[in-house]
């Protein structure tokens, strides 16, 4: 195995053609190994065995710069700079991340990347430091099709051909994004294959790029070629190369989208490891079904995705299903939001999810484009939970301080599907306010007994679901169960009738409520499933603040958490039932 002698990109410099090839073979079962095992980027990264075995023979790195966009190609890269190990031995995989990240390799990693469309605009500053300190040294910046509908990849390009001094930005056209692409710019790529880069209207040489098109970009000869020609260049080049996403495991050939990330799986089969764990019902598959029903009750309703629709259930029949009531924007967050917000305008009745973590590119689109104009669009925020996903640039949970603190937007978190139901419907029939819904995460909550709301316009006001003294608990969305448990357990335990709130509403405080518990409670108690610093807590214990009573406040500590475990990091942060039990206790008067 050659493999096994790869230390550092240097180890590739005397291989021949053949010796490459062979490489690429094992770094891509390398690659299958480990996401076999532990799960992670299937297609993405087999896609681009070849290209980075060529990019570390041509360069020369860790001199010369690699900029991994969204960086879930980046395990081939991984591999051949000195990490193998984890991805060859099983015992040894939680060691590596799944994206770029300098923490892990200081030396061959540039950037802590796991958002898309950065990767150009990173290169650009990397341009100007190296330009500004007189070094020489070859920058790459690696970015997908799909990450070029993203609005800071445009902005990238823009500076980069302004600054003019050399780079080389490889632009890895698999046709796809996680699902299929959209937008215009695919148009023109798709003209660029067709004639072999030939044609005249070309989007990069109208910016003022050099261009470079490669048909085969599975093919290490000629990659090997086409880099070599552009090292060492003085001005801006795109190198344009066609690839196939899920090359060389034929799985993630045939269902690319289904194979963009998976579970651990049998290599053989393609099959999920121990299915059981992902059967009975999820959020998502409940939201797809939902929108999918909707869309035919109401004709007004319009679909919105972000180029990740399997994040609320909207899958390819679905998606079919409902026509030009669906759009996806691509990578492009902001102009969902800007899109939903005139929509809502003119009449429309726009639905637009997404993970929590992507949501952070909007907030101006949330706070200047849709809630000061006040139009009636519906966000669902997917995801928002510590039972999220997990990864250092993908943590889900400090969306309450970001969106609770816009102005004019109502933020919702319903405890329980049949909840959910009644805060969308509601939320897209009216037309007075902008909404977002923190959609449940975790195991689906059902309440078929409780009679829920079906007007949420008095905003605001909380539902005191049970009466009592002494101690009030305020649980929001995730947290409700949790706090349904605190207050039972007081009543086994000690006998005391707690008083239990859903809240409901994360973007303001029920002051009548808040006022008259005053009166009657010594503790008051607030659970929420995100970040305490700026979270809806804090408004209640501000609150509080003149007054005698005692506010504990319990959620997850401000921190950049790293493929934490869920367990472990509930009780770092004294959230299980028994730790919030004898905090309460140990506060009580």
């Amino acid at each position: 195995m050659f493999i096994e002698n790869i230390n550092s990109p240097a180890d590739l410099k005397g291989l021949g053609i053949d010796e490459l090839k062979t490489l690429a073979e094992e770094v891509r079962a390398g690659v299958l190994n480990r996401v076999s095992t532990h799960g992670g980027h299937v297609g993405p990264n087999l896609g681009f065995v070849e290209a980075t075995v060529a990019l570390h023979y041509v360069f020369d790195s860790p001199k010369d710069k690699f900029i991994f966009d969204v960086s879930h190609q980046s395990y081939p890269h991984k591999m051949l700079t000195g990490r193998k190990e984890g991805f060859l031995d099983a015992s040894l995989m939680d060691r590596i991340s799944g994206y770029s990240s300098p923490l892990e390799s200081p030396e061959y990693d540039n950037f802590e990347v796991g958002h898309t469309s950065t990767s150009i605009a990173l290169a650009s500053g990397l341009m100007k430091a190296r330009d500004i300190r007189k070094q020489k040294y070859n920058i790459v910046a690696v970015i997908g099709d799909g990450s070029l509908s993203g609005g800071e990849a445009f902005e990238g390009l823009d500076t980069v051909a302004e600054i003019g001094t050399g780079i080389v930005i490889v632009v890895n056209d698999n046709e796809m994004s996680i699902a299929e692409n959209h937008g215009g710019i695919y148009r023109n790529l798709k003209l660029l294959r067709e004639t072999g880069g030939k044609a005249e209207l070309n989007f990069f040489k109208a910016l003022g790029f050099e261009y470079q098109y490669l048909e085969d970009g599975n093919d290490i000869a000629k990659l090997i070629e086409v880099f070599k020609g552009v090292k060492n260049t003085k001005v801006p080049v795109v190198v344009h190369i066609h690839t196939e996403k899920g090359h060389g495991y034929k799985p993630a050939v045939e269902d690319k989208e289904a194979w963009h990330w998976n579970f651990p799986f049998d290599i053989k089969t393609g099959n999920i490891k121990n299915p059981e764990k992902f059967e009975g019902e999820n959020y998502s598959e409940l939201l797809g079904q939902y929108l999918s029903k909707k869309v035919k009750e109401d004709p007004k309703l319009v679909v919105v995705a972000a180029a990740v629709p399997a994040s609320f259930g909207f899958d390819k029949k679905r998606r079919r299903a409902a026509g030009k009531q669906y759009i996806d924007v691509g990578i492009a967050e902001e102009e969902a939001v800007a899109l939903a917000s005139g929509m809502a305008k003119g009449g429309a009745h726009p639905v637009f999810s997404t993970y929590a973590t992507f949501l952070q590119r909007t907030y101006d689109q949330l706070a200047q484009d849709l809630a000061v104009n006040g139009n009636p669009a519906v966000i669902n925020v997917m995801g928002a939970s510590i039972y999220g996903m997990n990864d250092f640039t993908h943590i889900c949970f400090f969306d309450i301080p970001m969106l609770a603190h816009i102005p004019n937007l109502v933020y919702l978190a319903p405890t329980t599907w049949e909840e959910f139901e009644a805060m969308e419907n509601w939320a897209i029939a009216q037309e007075k306010y902008s909404v977002a819904i923190r959609v449940p995460a975790g195991k689906v909550q059902h309440d078929t007994t409780t009679e829920y709301d079906t007007d949420y316009s008095d905003i605001n006001k909380y539902k005191m679901v049970k009466k009592g003294m002494k101690i009030a608990v305020i649980a929001a969305g995730n947290f409700y169960q949790k706090g349904r448990n605190l207050v039972d357990a007081l009543d086994a335990k000690e006998n005391i009738q707690a008083t239990l709130i859903n809240p409901r509403y994360l973007s303001g405080i029920d002051e009548q409520m808040l006022h008259d518990l005053q009166f009657s409670h010594q503790v008051v108690v607030t659970l929420e499933d995100g970040c305490l610093d700026g979270g809806f807590g804090e408004r209640i214990a501000r609150y509080y603040g003149p007054t005698q009573v005692k506010v504990l406040n319990f959620g997850i500590s401000k921190q950049l958490y790293d493929r934490y475990d869920v367990n472990k990091l509930i009780e770092d942060n004294n959230l299980t039932d028994d730790q919030i039990f004898t905090e309460v206790m140990r506060n009580l008067v």
